[in-house]
């Protein structure tokens, strides 16, 4: 199993930067691709970004491309979404997620792929 902790989170004014993060325990992290998704007040969890094993390839969702921008190290087992020209309805409760492949495809943007979740990181974006 693996266990993610999200980190980073906080209060920013529209416009500005945050760096979220997600370290993952265990000594496989390598092995997994790993996602971005957060869940508004009243909204159903969403998509945000995802990035395959190597950083070969990643995936947005049309709301935040250009803007954020997903990557990891491996060698720290951390998983990083560099989040930029923050709008206030990118106000949300931000999860990592693990999904276990045995097989090389593009990344999903389905929750239902993925095998662990961490516990959320409050980002809020004021006005």
């Amino acid at each position: 199993q693996v266990q993610l902790v999200e980190s980073g989170g906080g209060l920013v004014q529209a416009g500005g930067s945050l760096r979220l993060s997600c370290a993952a325990s265990g000594r496989t992290f390598s092995r997994y691709y790993m996602g971005w998704f957060r869940q508004a007040p009243g909204k159903e969890r969403e998509f945000v970004a995802a990035i395959t094993r190597s950083s070969s390839r990643t995936y947005y969702a049309d709301s935040v491309k250009g803007r954020f921008t997903i990557s990891r190290d491996n060698a720290k087992n951390t998983v990083y979404l560099q989040m930029n020209s923050l709008r206030p309805e990118d106000t949300a409760v931000y999860y990592c997620a693990a999904d276990y492949r045995t097989y090389n495809s593009a990344p999903s943007d389905r929750e239902r792929s993925y095998d662990y979740w961490g516990q959320g990181t409050q980002v809020t974006v004021s006005s």
